[in-house]
């Protein structure tokens, strides 16, 4: 059990949710993302990003509803799936972007999307979290960052003055 199995479980019924309609897609963020770039780091769950139909109302009952389906349980804010927390957050426009350039990356032969490094700064940079400003430092301090890409996207994101009150670029 754990993160490992938990995530395979997770894409594999988030891709069938997708193939289904009933999503229009999804990626992970968050520290399981951070981490496929940085070296680990601590997770209490696994947080994954999703894309509906435009709709006024925006509902992730269905999401919920097939986990439920298939026996897990919802605990706070998160389905527990394989003794492991999941949080899913409907997207808005910086996300949906996020998602429709994410990495498509193959776990356990199964392949799903992971937000690029600067999608994951730009969201951190969003949320504003204590836990958020520690996902970028060490994103800024690890990873190789396309500068432009990421100024582009936090300028277009009106998140550029936010980043740079806060952050500063590491020496390499």
């Amino acid at each position: 059990m754990g993160a490992d199995n938990a995530l395979l479980v997770v894409i594999k019924i988030m891709n069938k949710l997708k193939k289904e309609g009933v999503v229009l897609d999804y990626a992970i963020f968050g520290a399981m993302a951070v981490m496929k770039y940085t070296e680990p780091v601590f997770t209490t769950g696994l947080d994954i990003i999703v894309s509906f139909r435009p709709s006024p109302i925006i509902i992730l009952t269905p999401i919920y509803d097939e986990f439920k389906k298939l026996g897990y349980q919802w605990e706070g804010q998160h389905i527990i799936v394989e003794g492991f927390p999941v949080e899913f957050m409907a997207s808005g426009e910086l996300e949906d972007e996020a998602i429709e350039k994410a990495n498509v990356v193959s776990v356990g032969g199964i392949k799903t999307k992971i937000l690029k490094p600067e999608y994951l700064i730009a969201l951190s940079v969003k949320a504003g979290r204590t836990k958020d400003r520690m996902k970028i430092d060490l994103l800024l301090s690890q990873v190789k960052i396309d500068v432009t890409n990421l100024n582009d996207i936090l300028v277009r994101h009106s998140l550029k003055s936010k980043f740079d009150r806060t952050y500063k670029w590491p020496e390499r």
